[in-house]
């Protein structure tokens, strides 16, 4: 059984649908992901969750206690929750001290046992030290680590943590993201994340729901929702994508044939074992597919592989240099596409050919004018100038 339980929860606002029949199961412990762009109701669940919204109808269990159903609605102080928002919400009239033992002050815990519990919170976010700093004269990453300390100090069962990460530079998210994620699972506390940042999601999280529209479009492992996408929105949403319209022109026990449309190449070879079942669960010949490709897992052959099945002519147009990767933009076909190595650079513009790999499982990657699509493994271009 879930340990965080919702079930068929809707909430409007001025007849905008913000969440529309939302379902999830959350275990205990988990580091759970909702993830989307703004407007999606990733934020509007999380304060349903946490009892700062009240839903116009569902349920929402937490173990055995019923928070929400009903006309029973159990206010935020007695769920067992704490949360950080994304501004941090902290009292800048008050102390490091004053803000992180407010949440034990509502509980009616003072003097040294509250100095105890602050004391130990603190070291384990990194403040220890710090009690008597006003919150104004903390750094970001600091103002974070406290509003942390405040959400956890009362050891609750569930951390609600709402973009906590986004008001702070690049370099500082790295180094938070890591942290954070050392924190839950020191503690081994329930976590509820939201945010629309994919890194973030894909580095922190044990599972993700990826929202659109107030719906849940598919929930899975980083990996799955990644590189088994369940809707062409999840697959576009997480990352770049090729895609090339084909069809699929015959089927043999163990491969697929795909002819590639507007390109004139032979037919790509996809294992069938790499293919996710659609609609009646058996491709057919003739069916139109879309072959999706993840672009960074490309990686540049210093000379053209001796298996020559899967090859694809292109044309390079330019080289960039990014810092930690270099980025190859070329053309195939009529169209121009960006493919993007984390290798070192092995050729440079106006060199005659050279030759990408790529290695990818194959798993459906939505319609193609209202069919199936699926993505190639082991899909290989070979290029020239």
């Amino acid at each position: 059984m879930s340990f965080l339980h919702i079930e068929n929860l809707y909430k409007t606002f001025n007849h905008v649908t913000a969440v529309n029949g939302l379902n999830l199961a959350i275990h205990e412990g988990e580091f759970f992901t909702l993830l989307g762009s703004s407007g999606c109701g990733k934020t509007t669940t999380l304060r349903m969750v946490g009892g700062l919204e009240k839903p116009d109808r569902g349920d929402i269990h937490l173990g055995s206690k019923c928070l929400v159903s009903g006309k029973l609605f159990v206010k935020p102080e007695r769920r067992d929750m704490g949360m950080v928002f994304q501004s941090y919400a902290l009292w800048p009239h008050m102390t490091v001290f004053e803000n992180v033992s407010y949440p034990l002050k509502l509980r009616g815990i003072k003097g040294i046992q509250a100095e105890k519990k602050v004391a130990e919170i603190l070291k384990l976010v990194g403040l220890e030290g710090l009690q008597e700093r006003p919150a104004p004269a903390l750094s970001g990453g600091q103002q974070q680590r406290v509003a942390l300390a405040r959400a956890l100090v009362f050891s609750p069962r569930v951390l609600l943590l709402d973009e906590p990460l986004s008001n702070l530079d690049a370099q500082l998210r790295e180094e938070m993201r890591r942290e954070l994620k050392a924190l839950q699972q020191r503690l081994h506390i329930t976590v509820l994340f939201v945010t629309h940042d994919q890194i973030e999601a894909l580095s922190l999280s044990d599972r993700i729901a990826v929202m659109k529209a107030g719906q849940l479009e598919q929930v899975g492992t980083p990996e799955e929702v990644y590189f088994r996408p369940g809707t062409p929105f999840v697959r576009d949403f997480l990352g770049k994508t090729f895609l090339l319209p084909g069809k699929i022109i015959q089927i043999t026990e163990d491969r697929i044939q795909v002819k590639i449309q507007q390109i004139g190449v032979a037919p790509l070879a996809i294992e069938r074992n790499h293919l996710i079942p659609t609609g009646n669960g058996v491709p057919q010949v003739g069916q139109p597919v879309m072959v999706a490709i993840r672009p960074e897992k490309v990686s540049l052959w210093g000379q053209a592989p001796q298996c020559q099945q899967n090859l694809v002519q292109a044309h390079l147009r330019a080289v960039q240099f990014l810092g930690d990767r270099y980025e190859y933009t070329v053309a195939l076909g009529e169209e121009t596409r960006v493919l993007i190595s984390t290798e070192v650079q092995h050729v440079k513009a106006g060199e005659k050919k050279f030759t990408w790999s790529l290695s990818l499982k194959a798993s459906r990657s939505g319609p193609a004018k209202g069919n199936p699509g699926w993505r190639a493994d082991r899909f290989q271009f070979q290029v020239s100038s």
